[in-house]
């Protein structure tokens, strides 16, 4: 079959919002860009994601200022430009679920609040919640712990996918790897060939697939980086409670003990979903035993709280895709560095979805210093062969089926 070739400056793989906020960037700034995806836009990660764009409180509660914490301090506030329409991405057809969310403790654990809260890594961050000002879930006399609300937001996740690509259109495929595949050429560079025998050249090949960067390092032979997982198993229940709520609750650990997130659904329920250190000591048990520690969890923290009888639970297992770190250690900043052995592939992890504007940040400093340039009026290449990408569903619209 004759090879037909086309070009492009950049070739991204992976169309998470990492990815899809890179692309983003990257036209605005000029570039020929594309993005292939082998399922539907958001999958895995991106939309078991909570949603909480926030500025590092969380990663303070260890009482110190953590290399975590200052690197994404100001990107709530990077976010909110976005969705007013005037960051460097446009975001304002996404919707917001929440404007804030809070952090609140037992009566055991006031005193460790207190004190984390009165540090200097807090101050202008986060404001104590009178009781006339608390939100519907904690209008109880049963809640004797304190709240806090802190200025970070919660987004829609598929709604923020789903605003990313609307913004790039025509640069969206759909990629099949039992018959397309990377190319590694006896000059050291990678291109992508199609099923039909297209070639795609670039100057770079970006893979940002987050878990799925590892299977395609393997095909590439690339050794350096190396990725991590760092799993979870994550609750949800979908009920008819009538009050939504998006926080964490501050326990012994220097993770939040609980986080809960509300999600609403087609059929006008919601669903709750719970994270923190529930869903990270949850990694490998059954998810019938799960649950039952979700259940005790809520009324242990939340007692007046009746979900009902015909409330629905089930969990969900996912991996955190990361730079390999000593110890497996949680990654301080997001993460683009080149492949070994491949002249003209990086390899792209955000580490965490708050921090994917400042991947794009990193990336094209990156493309600066080696000298890739946009390709003045280039047109997209010639690939409407392939299908369009979907954007992926929530984990919980099937769970319950």
């Amino acid at each position: 079959m004759d090879q037909e070739s086309v070009h492009a400056d950049i070739a991204i793989i992976g169309g998470g919002i990492a990815g899809l906020w890179l692309l983003n960037r990257l036209c605005k700034e000029g570039y020929n860009a594309v993005l292939f995806e082998e399922r539907a836009l958001g999958s895995f990660q991106t939309v078991a994601s909570q949603g909480m764009i926030h500025g590092g409180i969380k990663y303070t509660l260890g009482g110190a200022l953590s290399g975590a914490s200052e690197a994404i301090a100001d990107m709530p506030e990077h976010w909110r430009r976005c969705l007013q329409g005037e960051g460097d991405v446009d975001l304002s057809s996404a919707q917001t679920l929440s404007d804030h969310f809070y952090m609140f403790s037992s009566a055991s654990a006031t005193s460790k609040m207190t004190t984390f809260l009165a540090s200097k890594a807090t101050r202008g961050r986060v404001e104590k919640v009178k009781a006339k000002d608390r939100p519907g879930l904690f209008q109880n006399d049963r809640f004797n712990g304190s709240l806090y609300k802190l200025v970070d937001m919660v987004l829609d996740v598929p709604s923020v996918v789903q605003a990313l690509a609307n913004n790039c259109r025509g640069r969206l495929f759909q990629v099949d790897w039992s018959t397309d595949r990377l190319n590694k050429n006896s000059d050291g560079t990678v291109s992508l060939q199609f099923g039909n025998g297209t070639q795609l050249h670039c100057k770079r090949v970006i893979l940002s697939a987050g878990q799925g960067n590892e299977a395609l390092l393997q095909t590439l032979k690339v050794d350096s980086p190396r990725m991590q997982r760092r799993p979870l198993q994550q609750v949800m229940v979908k009920h008819n409670y009538p009050h939504r709520f998006y926080g964490h609750c501050l326990g012994a650990e220097k993770t939040p003990r609980l986080t809960i997130s509300s999600h609403p659904c087609a059929d006008g329920s919601q669903v709750w979903y719970l994270g923190g250190s529930l869903a990270e000591r949850s990694v490998g048990k059954p998810a019938d035993k799960v649950i039952d520690d979700a259940k005790r969890e809520l009324a242990d923290l939340l007692p007046w709280v009746d979900l009902g009888e015909d409330a629905r639970w089930a969990t969900l297992n996912i991996d955190r895709a990361e730079p390999l770190q000593r110890n497996f250690a949680r990654p301080d900043k997001a993460y683009v560095a080149a492949a070994k052995g491949c002249d003209n592939v990086l390899v792209a992890w955000p580490t965490k979805l708050t921090l994917s504007p400042n991947l794009a940040t990193e990336t094209l400093a990156l493309l600066a210093e080696s000298g890739v340039t946009p390709t003045s009026g280039a047109e997209i290449p010639a690939l409407d062969f392939l299908p369009v990408p979907p954007v992926s569903e929530t984990p919980w619209e099937h769970a319950f089926d």
